[in-house]
């Protein structure tokens, strides 16, 4: 395999692939990363979560909210794509293969409260009215503001410490944006 840069998006492949090469990566399965990922939200405060793993968890949140119409849109799916663009600084390879980690975790996850209490662990209070204005690009990436995405940004607002009037104002600017 030719030399990759890691400005290149194909960087985290190739890094995978020398991994298999050199024995220094097992490879895993779908399953089993979303079944370390579970494990790792259930361990318990102690544990934490890592950069990553805080990464996905939002992700998987973002498309909980796409989803929850039951209208899943590809404007959706590209908002999604351009928030974790926007936060991590990911290439557009990058956030849609995060993205599509994020659609499998949240196909699997139980409830809600497990993601959003990670993020509230991993991002600091200041910091997270930039995740409900996440949530809210989602909402309306679509032109529908729809009863059932309102009920779970909600949810995740509130879970997340942040209070009805600080997630309205935060809607006001990101359809104003």
């Amino acid at each position: 395999m030719p030399f990759v840069p890691p400005s290149h998006p194909g960087y985290l492949a190739s890094q995978t692939w020398l991994g298999f090469v050199f024995g220094a990566v097992a490879p895993r399965s779908g399953s089993e990363m979303i079944a370390g990922f579970f494990k790792r939200l259930t361990e318990g405060a102690n544990a934490g979560l890592s950069a990553d793993d805080e990464r996905l968890a939002l992700c998987a949140l973002l498309v909980r909210i796409a989803r929850a119409d039951e209208v899943y849109s590809t404007d959706e799916a590209a908002q999604i794509d351009k928030v974790l663009m926007g936060r991590y600084g990911l290439s557009p390879f990058e956030a849609t293969a995060l993205r599509r980690e994020g659609e499998e975790v949240e196909a699997t996850a139980p409830d809600t409260v497990r993601f959003t209490r990670e993020i509230k662990d991993a991002v600091p209070h200041e910091e997270r009215i930039g995740v409900i204005e996440a949530l809210w690009r989602v909402v309306l990436a679509d032109g529908v503001r729809d009863a059932e995405e309102d009920a779970v940004v909600r949810l995740a607002a509130n879970l997340l410490g942040i209070n009805d009037r600080d997630s309205a104002l935060a809607r006001q600017r990101v359809s104003r944006a």
